[in-house]
């Protein structure tokens, strides 16, 4: 029987990387480029897009790789960039609308969630409004508070809150619905 050690880290030649060895790149690559498309195409339904926009988040990593202070976890690092990447295509590309319309959102139930795959979860996101999309995950995900939201988003903090109240309703709404389907009750 093999022992993996959960609190081992792993070590990566970030001193080769730094001074631009290819080998040592590739390696930090082929190690976080998995989990990173996957935190890119929570913002960008396409996969090529969010594909590109990872491609441009470890360009910037290894361009500012020099300012990784090891304080906290590459990944994490890696992660920031990652998110910050798609928050400024998104913003660039004006693909963030913020929805004041207001939702009836009055039926409730509850559901064995323990059927729900990761792929049902993300199509749901995917169907969020951009503004709730964004919020959501930055909240909900990246584990960002109201008020960096706020600011990273430049909108006001109570902007912020009621984009994720909504999202969250819109969430739990269509999941209900997606229910119903499968079930045959609707």
């Amino acid at each position: 029987m093999k022992i993996i050690s959960l609190n081992r880290k792993q070590q990566f030649p970030l001193k080769k990387a730094l001074k631009g060895d290819r080998e040592s790149q590739k390696l930090i690559f082929d190690a976080f480029s998995p989990k990173m498309l996957g935190v890119c195409r929570k913002y960008v339904k396409d996969i090529h897009h969010a594909e590109d926009l990872m491609l441009q988040g470890f360009l910037k990593v290894f361009i500012n790789l020099h300012k990784f202070k090891n304080e906290g976890s590459l990944e994490g690092w890696i992660r920031r960039i990652m998110v910050n990447t798609c928050v400024s295509y998104l913003r660039k590309t004006k693909k963030m609308e913020y929805v004041n319309e207001e939702y009836d959102f009055s039926e409730h139930s509850t559901y064995n969630y323990e059927n729900t795959s990761v792929e049902d979860i993300q199509r749901l996101i995917d169907t969020l409004p951009k503004g709730y999309k964004l919020v959501f995950n930055l909240y909900a995900i990246e584990g960002y508070k109201h008020i960096e939201i706020a600011k990273k988003l430049s909108i006001s903090v109570s902007t912020s809150k009621s984009q994720l109240f909504k999202a969250r309703k819109w969430l739990q709404t269509n999941y209900i619905k997606m229910n119903k389907i499968r079930n045959g009750s609707e």
